[in-house]
């Protein structure tokens, strides 16, 4: 592991008489260099790519120290561990590179909602299966909610006929991820593009 110092400066009063003290804490960084690995044998490879065999951890950092750069532990759980011949600068800035490499190749899936009502019109049905479609398109879920008011929740039964005609328009681009569920006093489906 890696330690880094971070030195604080305290300052009390107490009756007229201050005391000053300092604290030094130690961060640890997950990333073991030169002197901090102390296994008896590790793996070694050479900043070209090569691998140089297995040897002792001493005998590692005396090439690290000839080629006038660090002895950095890569592979830490490997029998034996693998380490790496570069400088630990370099190192550091290739992982936060790949680090934002994996961050932009990310892709968030947002879930939007439509909600219905049970006394819905056709044409209502089909211009909310046309928002649906789009948010499908972009690659979001969406999540379809039947709501109920009052004297509605006594044709719960017969309302459900409502999402599933919804899933069957949209068929031919989603497929329902989640089936419709009653929750309070509405009734939830979740519906996730076709793969």
């Amino acid at each position: 592991m890696s330690y880094g110092a971070a030195i604080f400066y305290f300052s009390v009063c107490v009756d007229s008489l201050s005391i000053h003290f300092f604290l030094e804490v130690y961060i640890i960084s997950e990333v073991m260099i030169n002197e901090q690995i102390r296994d008896k044998e590790v793996r070694v490879i050479s900043e070209s790519g090569e691998q140089l065999g297995v040897m002792t951890s001493k005998e590692a950092m005396k090439l690290a120290e000839e080629a006038g750069v660090d002895l950095i532990k890569i592979a830490p759980t490997a029998k034996p561990p693998v380490c790496k011949i570069m400088d630990f600068g370099k190192y550091r800035y290739e992982q936060t590179r790949k680090e934002k490499e994996a961050k932009k190749k990310q892709r968030v899936i947002e879930i939007k909602e439509v909600r219905l009502s049970p006394n819905i019109d056709k044409n209502d049905l089909n211009t909310k299966v046309n928002m649906a479609r789009k948010f499908i398109s972009k690659g979001d879920k969406v999540k379809v909610t039947l709501r109920f008011k009052g004297r509605e929740l006594a044709h719960v039964n017969t309302s459900k006929a409502i999402l599933d005609e919804f899933a069957e328009l949209l068929s031919d681009v989603a497929v329902v991820d989640k089936p419709a569920k009653f929750e309070g006093r509405s009734m939830i489906m979740f519906l996730a593009e076709k793969r």
